[in-house]
C-alpha cells in the first residue's frame, strides 16, 4: 500500500468560527484558475442568514417610478453578462501593518477570483425607472446582527455613477453554477474593482435614496481613519502584489529558482511588477505571464540563480496604468484597510 500524495489539498485558514471567517490558501492554489467555491475567502460580520421560500426574492424600491419584487427565475430572465473579477476584503494584509491594529488578522488571502454571472444593476434599474432626484442606491443582505446596541442588517450604498456602471451586476452564478450559500445565495450583488465590502451577500433589497446614506457599516466601518482626523471612504482596491513562491523563511536549494507572484489593481490594469534584492535600493522588472485585465489578477515571474549557504531578502512592488506603485510600507490608519505595502520575504540556500 502507498499513500497517494496527488489526493493532498489546501484548506481554508480559520481566523474566525463565529461569524466565520477564513483565508484562502493563495499561495497553494493555482493563480489564474477560478477559485472554487469552497476554497473562496469567507468574510462575515454576522452569523449566516436563514434562508426560506421568501428568500429567493430581490425587492427594488424607493425612488422608483416601478416598484418590483422578483423571484429567483424572474431575475434570471432579463438579459445576463459575466465577468472575471476579483473580490478582496478591504482587510487583507492587516496582519502585516508594522503598529498593528485590531480586527481580523488577514495575511494574504483574504482575496479570491472567479467568474461571476448576473444581471447588471443599470439594467435593473432602467426597467424600474429611478427618479432625476436619485443620489445614492442603498443594498440590503439578509444578514443581520447586533452592532452598537441594535440589530441591523449588513447594509452598503453606491453612488448612482458607480451604480449605473455596466459592470456592477446582481450576480446569481459563480463559476457556472448558482451562488452557494456561504458565498450569497441566492443573489449576490458583484462591483468589480472595489474592496469586498461593497459586494453585498444575501442580497434582499436594492433601495433608490435621494440623500447621503449614514448606516454603519458604511459611515463607521469601511472609512480610513487616518492620523490628524483624515477620514476617507473605503472604495477601490489599491495596486497591491504578493509573492507566491517561495514561501516566507522557506529553505530552498541552492541553483536556479523561478520566484512567481501575482499582482492586481482596482483602477485601470497592471503595468509593470518589479522585483528587489536589496530592501528596496534597487528594482528590475520581473515578466508577466498574460496580458493584464481590469478587475483580474495577473501572474509574474522571475528567474534567478541562488548560491549555497545564503540569505536572501526579496521584495515585490506593483505598479498600474493610472501610475499608482505600492509604497514600502502600507498607509497605517486605524481599523487597518486597504494595506499595500511592498511585499519581503527571506529565504536561505542549503
Amino acid at each position: 500500500m502507498h499513500f497517494d500524495f496527488k489526493r493532498v489539498r489546501p484548506y481554508l485558514i480559520t481566523r474566525s468560527l463565529v461569524p466565520e471567517n477564513q483565508e484562502s490558501p493563495i499561495h497553494f492554489l493555482k493563480p489564474k484558475q477560478p477559485v472554487s467555491s469552497n476554497l473562496f475567502y469567507r468574510r462575515n460580520h454576522f452569523a449566516y442568514p436563514i434562508l426560506t421560500s421568501d428568500s429567493l426574492t430581490l425587492k427594488i424600491s424607493g425612488l422608483v417610478n416601478n416598484p418590483i419584487i422578483l423571484g429567483y427565475s424572474d431575475l434570471q430572465q432579463f438579459p445576463s453578462e459575466s465577468i472575471t473579477a476579483l473580490i478582496e476584503c478591504s482587510g487583507n494584509k492587516r496582519a502585516f501593518f508594522k503598529e498593528k491594529v485590531f480586527g481580523e488578522q488577514w495575511e494574504s488571502g483574504a482575496m479570491s477570483e472567479g467568474n461571476w454571472r448576473g444581471v447588471p444593476l443599470a439594467k435593473l434599474l432602467m426597467y424600474c425607472g429611478i427618479s432625476s432626484r436619485a443620489k445614492e442606491i442603498v443594498f440590503r443582505g439578509r444578514d443581520s446582527g447586533i452592532k452598537n446596541g441594535e440589530n441591523v442588517f449588513f447594509e452598503r450604498s453606491l453612488p448612482i455613477s458607480k451604480a449605473i456602471d455596466p459592470e456592477v451586476i446582481v450576480a446569481f452564478e459563480y463559476n457556472g453554477k448558482p451562488l452557494t450559500y456561504k458565498h450569497g445565495f441566492p443573489f449576490r450583488l458583484i462591483v468589480p474593482g472595489w474592496y469586498g465590502m461593497a459586494s453585498v451577500k444575501w442580497l434582499s433589497e436594492i433601495s433608490v435614496i435621494d440623500s447621503d446614506f449614514r448606516g454603519p457599516f458604511q459611515t463607521e466601518d469601511y472609512v480610513y481613519y487616518y492620523p490628524e482626523g483624515i477620514q476617507l471612504p473605503v472604495t477601490e482596491n489599491k495596486v497591491n502584489s504578493t509573492i507566491l513562491r517561495p514561501l516566507d523563511k522557506q529553505i530552498i536549494s541552492e541553483g536556479k529558482h523561478t520566484i512567481k507572484g501575482i499582482a492586481w489593481t482596482g483602477l485601470g490594469r497592471i503595468e509593470t511588477v518589479e522585483i528587489s534584492f536589496d530592501q528596496g535600493q534597487n528594482w528590475e522588472a520581473v515578466r508577466l505571464k498574460q496580458e493584464p485585465q481590469k478587475y483580474q489578477i495577473v501572474e509574474w515571474i522571475y528567474e534567478k540563480d541562488f548560491l549555497s549557504g545564503e540569505k536572501y531578502q526579496i521584495a515585490v512592488k506593483a505598479t498600474d496604468s493610472t501610475g499608482a506603485t505600492q509604497p514600502l510600507e502600507g498607509t497605517w490608519n486605524k481599523k487597518g484597510y486597504g494595506y499595500n505595502g511592498c511585499m519581503e520575504i527571506s529565504v536561505k540556500t542549503e
